[in-house]
């Protein structure tokens, strides 16, 4: 009866320990598992990189002005947090790229549209602030060092008409903190934008009193410069100064709005201020 009794205290240690291994076994499993979760999880939605950046521009009060001021200027990008910073210009749309092909990427575009007042032009319509959306297309001829870009865009507005844009750029890291570019420009607008941003009417030449009625036809407006230095200051903040030639040239040029009270040179410097942040959504 003895070694009975002492059999079974013995079975009953042993179905104790087993019970202990088996408990501790399933937790190191079950942490294991939500380990592999969580890397799976984090591999497949590894969020987003949201980069919100503001400045001042100063150049022509309007398109075509003689006259500088002061603006705003907004930065916004966005891309997934597995994916590397892109390169761009100081004058680029807003863009988000949806296909890539080799060195080829397409995808939507939007930018902001100045303003031109009552005050500005005596007697001459006023423009309002307003909407770019349309496309952009690039492709990069040596990889994050030439690319060739073109956007094409139209106003949201009724009168305010499509510009399309061509540029090309050369990007020239310096270092781990500076990122140069440089690169000409040409710019394309169709009849609507030329006479909304250069026409002037007869009745609104008569009521200037000096500026000749004029009615433009579509055709390339501007040919210009674009030089732009970027300095990252630590991992997610960066700072751009850039300048910004367009000569405007064709029927922009020889509008009365140009050649009597503006200048076909014009001018515009900036610098904005950026910060990127991680999200998940």
């Amino acid at each position: 009866m003895t070694l009975s009794a002492d059999r079974v205290r013995v079975r009953r240690r042993l179905t104790t320990l087993q019970l202990a291994l088996l408990a501790t076994f399933s937790s190191v499993t079950a942490s294991i598992a939500a380990d592999k979760a969580a890397v799976t999880t984090v591999e497949e939605n590894p969020g987003w990189i949201v980069t919100l950046g503001a400045g001042t521009e100063y150049g022509p009060t309007f398109e075509g002005s003689g006259d500088h001021n002061f603006t705003f200027v907004p930065n916004f990008d966005i891309r997934r947090a597995d994916q590397p910073a892109g390169l761009s210009a100081p004058d680029d749309s807003i863009d988000f790229s949806l296909i890539e092909l080799g060195g080829l990427e397409l995808g939507p575009a939007a930018n902001l549209r100045g303003s031109r007042s009552h005050g500005d032009i005596d007697g001459v319509h006023e423009i309002d602030w307003s909407v770019d959306v349309g496309a952009f297309a690039q492709y990069w001829l040596i990889d994050d060092r030439l690319r060739v870009r073109s956007e094409a865009r139209q106003g949201v507005r009724s009168d305010d008409g499509f510009v399309a844009d061509f540029a090309v750029d050369w990007f020239q890291p310096l270092g781990d903190k500076f990122l140069l570019s440089a690169g000409p420009r040409a710019s394309f607008a169709d009849r609507q934008y030329m006479e909304n941003s250069f026409g002037v009417s007869p009745a609104e030449a008569l009521d200037n009193g000096s500026l000749s009625a004029f009615s433009p036809d579509a055709g390339f407006k501007s040919v210009g410069f674009v030089v732009g230095a970027t300095y990252q200051i630590n991992s997610k903040t960066s700072l751009l100064v850039y300048d910004k030639f367009d000569r405007l040239v064709g029927d922009a040029a020889d509008s009365p709005i140009v050649t009597d009270i503006g200048s076909p040179n014009q001018n515009t410097i900036g610098i904005v201020l950026s910060r990127s942040f991680h999200i998940e959504f």
